[in-house]
């Protein structure tokens, strides 16, 4: 009878690819969902912030509490890596500890019950994954490290500088998950459109659209994570030009007061930053996503409402609202000025309804209009609805639509596209009627 493996991945998409990594290594185990009947505990941690940390220390403990006596904890990631020194002292209840080298080679560090932690990111060449939770779309990873100075970033430290990926490897991992199927692809890193620099080839985003517009059987992609600085005018250009690319923008931005953009060491101000969501915001059907962050250390109130005001005039599609956490090994960690907690509180609510308004109106948008999407199962909300995405959306990420009629009599197909008219606006659902085959 085959070992029973129970596997934690918290956390970005990007940590997800290095979970479904461990799982190709892992293929002789039976998943289980219950910790308490695993064999193997695997928790694959986040490292970028104060919440993220607690999250990945809680699960690990909770596991830890419920575990058979037997049973192997490891904890892998970003935070096993940020503090494998303290952790390895302190936490007593892991059995084998992994950073952000070794997601390749757990079946070895499995069997000879050993920590390990390898001087370099892993960079995936070759290695088979199993795509988890969806059945046509994965996220395929382009590099590791980051190259940015930003004041409130952790990653550098302990994800290193840019690594990028060679695009033929990009370009065959992306081939071979077509053969099993998988049409629809979401390109990531820690900074996108910085992919290939670190091979002195500046405009590595036109290189990777250009090579997957060749491959067969690719219906659907989109590139997250772009950084204002090395976004060009020349990448949103191809991109609006690609029949493949969706028009879908994830730029975090975090602030557009100058004055803070120069503070945070984001290399661009506030005209570049317009510049750009403007080229964006003239595409057809263009979607952008972005991110603010509030009371990083000198953030006046008079910097923060020209932000919550930019951010609801401007007309984005979704917001990510994250509160300042001081992180030790950045530079805003050693800065005076902290802004109170709770300061930094009341700032995160009022831009959180902000993001809560601009989801509602963006959805709002769409209401009359035909799409094209993908039905993904059974909704959880009603046995009588289907849970569907726009295709254009970012899975898990940007909502879900209710399909609640159809105007064809054949059946409908789990992860098929269908076109699709959007009826109504239903809370913060949209509801629709497929009315034919994409």
């Amino acid at each position: 009878m085959s070992k029973k493996l129970h596997i934690v991945s918290l956390g970005c998409t990007k940590n997800l690819v290095d979970t479904e990594v461990m799982l190709g290594r892992l293929q002789n185990y039976t998943m289980t969902d219950d910790g308490t009947d695993a064999d193997v505990i695997i928790v694959n941690t986040c490292g970028f912030i104060d919440a993220a940390k607690q999250e990945s220390l809680n699960t690990v403990f909770n596991l830890n509490a419920g575990r058979k006596k037997e049973s192997v904890l490891v904890m892998a990631g970003c935070l096993s890596e940020r503090y494998k020194d303290d952790l390895a002292k302190e936490l007593t209840e892991v059995d084998i500890f992994t950073g952000v080298g070794d997601y390749d080679k757990i079946d070895e560090l499995l069997a000879l019950k050993q920590s390990r932690f390898s001087p370099e990111v892993y960079l995936i060449d070759g290695a088979e994954r199993v795509v988890t939770g969806s059945t046509y779309h994965a996220y395929i990873k382009l590099s590791e490290g980051c190259n940015q100075q930003c004041s409130f970033c952790a990653i550098p430290s302990f994800k290193g500088k840019l690594n990028s990926r060679d695009l033929e490897s990009v370009a065959r991992e992306v081939e071979g998950l077509v053969v099993k199927g998988y049409y629809d692809f979401s390109f990531v890193s820690q900074d996108s459109s910085s992919y290939l620099r670190d091979q002195n080839i500046p405009d590595g985003l036109i290189h990777l659209i250009k090579r997957i517009e060749l491959i067969d059987g690719v219906k659907s992609a989109r590139i997250l994570y772009l950084y204002p600085s090395t976004t060009t005018l020349k990448l949103i250009k191809t991109i609006g030009d690609s029949k493949l690319f969706h028009n879908y923008f994830d730029m975090p931005i975090q602030h557009i007061n100058d004055e803070m953009l120069r503070i945070m060491k984001r290399g661009f101000g506030k005209e570049k930053t317009l510049e750009l969501l403007n080229a964006m915001k003239a595409l057809p059907n263009a979607f952008i996503r972005t991110s603010f962050i509030v009371g990083h250390p000198f953030e006046t109130e008079a910097m923060f409402e020209e932000m919550a005001e930019f951010a609801a005039s401007f007309g984005f599609d979704r917001l990510n609202v994250f509160s300042y956490s001081d992180e030790e090994g950045t530079s805003a960690y050693t800065l005076g000025d902290k802004i109170l907690t709770k300061v930094i509180n009341a700032r995160a609510k009022k831009l959180g309804k902000i993001a809560s308004k601009i989801e509602i109106e963006s959805l709002q948008k769409l209401v009359g209009t035909e799409i094209s999407l993908v039905i993904d199962g059974e909704s959880d909300e009603h046995e009588f609805l289907l849970s569907a995405r726009a295709l254009n959306w970012t899975p898990d990420v940007d909502g879900e639509i209710y399909v609640n009629d159809r105007e064809i009599e054949s059946e409908l197909t789990y992860g098929k596209m269908y076109r699709a008219r959007i009826t109504e606006l239903s809370g913060t659902h949209l509801l629709a009627t497929i009315t034919g085959d994409a």
